[in-house]
């Protein structure tokens, strides 16, 4: 699957990208550390990064994760990742995940990329219920939310332990499409 953008393309996980997801994840550890710690470690070199692909691949094709990757247009960097992810067929429900690198950061890449996954999930896969869960501070994941009309619905105690730190409470935002 593409879907072509103006400044970028939104692309399923391929084998062809475990080399520039570990440049991603290199180049954002700062961005990564915090929120994406696994995927962080998981593609810290080019051997663990082509573990990672190979497994995402498969998810995708099992349809139990699936991995999307936003590509630089010229280059073909990957400038991005989003995840739908902890699937539930039978209550149609899934969770959005994603990051940007720091360069292509308030330039509304991830509210659109955001806008065009989330209706896939729901024309694709069937899901109602899309959900985002971010931390309060993390204020350019929730105006992504947000931009999408996701819907805040609760405070998520104790929600997500980032490596050396305390748990967080997570916000929890909805999206819902009609039966």
């Amino acid at each position: 699957m593409i879907i072509d953008c103006e400044t970028h393309t939104i692309e399923s996980i391929s084998m062809k990208d475990n080399w520039r997801i570990c440049n991603f994840a290199v180049t954002n550890t700062d961005r990564l550390k915090r929120y994406f710690p696994k995927t962080l470690k998981q593609n810290l070199t080019p051997t663990l990064s082509e573990i990672f692909v190979s497994q995402k691949v498969k998810d995708f094709k099992d349809k139990t994760e699936f991995l999307f990757t936003l590509k630089e247009k010229e280059k073909r960097t990957i400038i991005g990742l989003v995840y739908v992810k902890n699937i539930d067929y039978e209550i149609k429900r899934a969770e959005l995940a994603y990051g940007i690198d720091y360069e292509y950061e308030g330039k509304g890449i991830t509210s659109k990329t955001v806008r065009y996954i989330s209706d896939w999930a729901n024309k694709e896969l069937g899901i109602e219920t899309l959900q985002i869960i971010a931390h309060k501070t993390n204020t350019g994941s929730v105006k992504v939310a947000e931009n999408n009309h996701y819907v805040w619905v609760k405070t998520l105690p104790k929600e997500h332990t980032p490596p050396n730190e305390a748990p967080l409470d997570m916000e929890l935002y909805e999206l819902h499409y009609e039966r």
